[in-house]
């Protein structure tokens, strides 16, 4: 009895974070104001979006992130393109949960993600015959640690919400 209670410790004090998988789970590219868009000189306003969302696949430990990043390039008023990829991964987690497990998919995960899709831009992006865009690096845990603080603000004070 006392053996196993030992190794039940054990296993709750072993912290495993694990890729399983990663796959592109959604591509959408639109060059709405082509060809004309090609006869002007290309200085575009980019815009990029993310967002990150997760859910537990399983009860093994097995969680789904998806990594949205949306990106617009504008000429003016005209649209260059817009693109849009959900990058996902499976990740195996055991023994962290709570606040720990949350920050862990919200950081740790969209740091993986985050080269895959950025590649998958890009490779759109050339393919629509359009210069290569290349994203700069992303800190996931800065905006983590925003969203946490916005929250909280939130919370203690519902009508200051954006």
């Amino acid at each position: 009895m006392a053996e196993e209670q030992a190794a039940a410790q054990d296993q709750q004090g072993q912290q495993q974070f694990n890729l399983q998988r990663i796959y592109t789970k959604d591509v959408s590219f639109e060059s709405p104001s082509t060809p004309n868009i090609f006869r002007t000189q290309y200085q575009p306003s980019v815009n990029v979006d993310l967002n990150t969302k997760s859910s537990t696949v399983d009860e093994e430990g097995n969680h789904e992130v998806v990594l949205t990043l949306t990106v617009t390039a504008k000429m003016e008023e005209d649209t260059a393109f817009l693109v849009e990829v959900q990058q996902a991964g499976i990740f195996n987690v055991q023994g962290i949960e709570g606040e720990s497990l949350r920050q862990v998919l919200a950081t740790v995960a969209p740091n993986i993600l985050f080269p895959y899709a950025r590649e998958n831009i890009d490779a759109l992006v050339v393919k629509g015959g359009f210069p290569a865009l290349m994203l700069a690096p992303v800190n996931f845990d800065a905006l983590y640690r925003q969203a946490v603080a916005q929250q909280q603000a939130a919370q203690q004070d519902p009508s200051a919400v954006n």
